[in-house]
């Protein structure tokens, strides 16, 4: 089940919010197990074989997180977290990774035996990460293992943030779990966050993917669709990622969890280190506090050791988004353009235009990567984005596209500077300026359902992470 289908919206949503608001069915404890059983159903919507594994994390990470409160001898403590971390690691690699480890060694090492190819369930990477980031969390005193089973599931999976993030560690909702309030503000604020997610979602998002998957289904068509399918993509997946977390963190709100931002308009950075410090911030921020702080971070002796410490954090957010030979290249190419923004450019002063252009620049060529189904793929790609391979400069089906979506890149564009914020705070500043902002709110969701009805099912992009 996805925020933006007809199920989720007019059906699934619905009961939930008028069970868990039900004055009659009150209490905290009601409400926190409802909302646990309403977020297994709804992973096992999409999972109906799956969701095992999801009942089993919870379970297995709340009763390590247990016993480690439970201790007071260091060195057990450790074991434990030691432990913890590798089950947690190898459901992962199973699941995830046992595909290419095997593909791998069949190709490069010449081994071969019978094998069958076992599927990803959705959203494994989040949920996993936010366990780890719960036990490491009671191992560092930042918190305290859940009381029961059922905080630990409503940490780990309350349906919200389960399947793309974002990535929310326990000690952020430790006490919200007993002791949030639900407002008629924080309604509003929350449903009003979801809207505009949902938006970003259908209207921009799913109407530009169109553009992209023509363009990298025609590679050396002509330059001009080339680059027009790359910044696309570009706009694809800031606006399908981000309206997901938007959506997340205001049903979140709405239930009165106050859940982390992922986003903080990327494409406006200066320099590639500042696009990560405003993209996928949770798993940025993970990484940092779990991997690149406990290697020793940028505090070292040697350059040598500081470069050490990005790389192991590159090639595993390289990893960590799929296990793919593209994924690591990605990663690794995010890695070999800081070393060189710390290294050689030094943070020096610079036009500010320059450095938008010059991020952007990066970003898209690395998104190219991303989207692409191979190494080669991606070679031949950005190599007709420069001329390489190509019928021509332009060709009639860019033309073509650019006539049928220009408004969808246009909004696109816009939406991606803070722009909207901006104007959101004066229209409510005016006079009867909050009941318009509500009107056109409305008029907003209606219009987004109504592409609902008239698109075809298009997932998240990072449900495949």
């Amino acid at each position: 089940m996805v925020f933006s289908s007809n199920v989720f919206l007019f059906l699934f949503l619905p009961f939930v919010l008028i069970v868990y608001f039900n004055p009659f069915l009150n209490g905290r404890k009601f409400k926190n197990v409802f909302l646990l059983l309403a977020s297994l159903f709804f992973y096992a919507w999409g999972e109906p074989v799956y969701w095992v594994i999801l009942c089993f994390s919870i379970v297995m990470n709340w009763f390590f997180g247990k016993q480690m409160m439970k201790r007071e001898n260091s060195r057990l403590k450790t074991r434990i977290e030691v432990l913890a971390i590798a089950c947690n690691l190898a459901f992962l690699f199973v699941f995830k990774y046992l595909n290419f480890t095997v593909a791998n060694l069949q190709r490069f090492a010449g081994l071969s035996f019978p094998y069958r190819r076992i599927a990803l369930p959705i959203g494994i990477s989040f949920y996993t990460f936010q366990a780890i980031s719960y036990i490491v969390d009671i191992r560092r005193n930042k918190a305290k293992a859940a009381q029961s089973i059922l905080d630990a599931g409503l940490g780990i999976a309350c349906f919200p943030q389960l399947l793309a993030g974002p990535i929310v560690r326990y000690e952020t909702i430790a006490e919200e779990i007993h002791s949030r309030k639900e407002t008629l503000d924080g309604f509003c604020e929350g449903l009003t966050r979801f809207v505009y997610g949902l938006a970003k979602k259908v209207v921009v998002a799913n109407n530009i993917a169109q553009v992209a998957d023509k363009a990298f289904s025609l590679p050396g068509q002509s330059v001009s669709l080339a680059w027009l399918g790359a910044v696309a993509y570009t706009l694809q997946i800031y606006f399908d990622f981000s309206g997901y977390s938007d959506m997340a963190i205001g049903l979140g709100r709405i239930f009165g969890f106050h859940y982390p931002e992922n986003f903080n308009y990327p494409y406006i950075s200066k320099s590639v280190t500042e696009f990560w410090h405003r993209w996928h911030i949770s798993l940025s921020t993970w990484f940092r506090d779990y991997v690149y702080f406990p290697l020793g971070g940028s505090r070292v002796k040697t350059a040598a050791r500081h470069i050490f410490n990005l790389g192991v954090v590159w090639l595993l957010t390289g990893f960590w988004h799929g296990a793919d030979w593209t994924f690591i290249l990605w990663g690794l190419a995010y890695f070999a353009v800081q070393i060189f923004e710390k290294y050689v450019l030094k943070a020096k002063s610079g036009s500010p235009v320059i450095g938008r252009i010059y991020t952007m620049l990066v970003v898209v060529f690395c998104w190219v990567l991303f989207r692409s189904d191979s190494i080669h793929a991606a070679g031949a790609y950005l190599a007709s984005m420069f001329g390489v391979g190509v019928t021509g400069a332009a060709d009639g089906i860019a033309s073509g596209l650019v006539r049928d979506y220009w408004g969808y890149f246009l909004i696109g564009i816009l939406a991606s500077c803070p722009i909207a914020p901006a104007l959101s705070k004066r229209i409510q500043r005016i006079p009867m300026g909050k009941a318009a902002y509500t009107v056109l709110t409305c008029a907003v969701f209606v219009f987004t359902v109504s592409c609902m009805v008239t698109s075809s099912y298009s997932p998240f992009i990072y449900f495949n992470f």
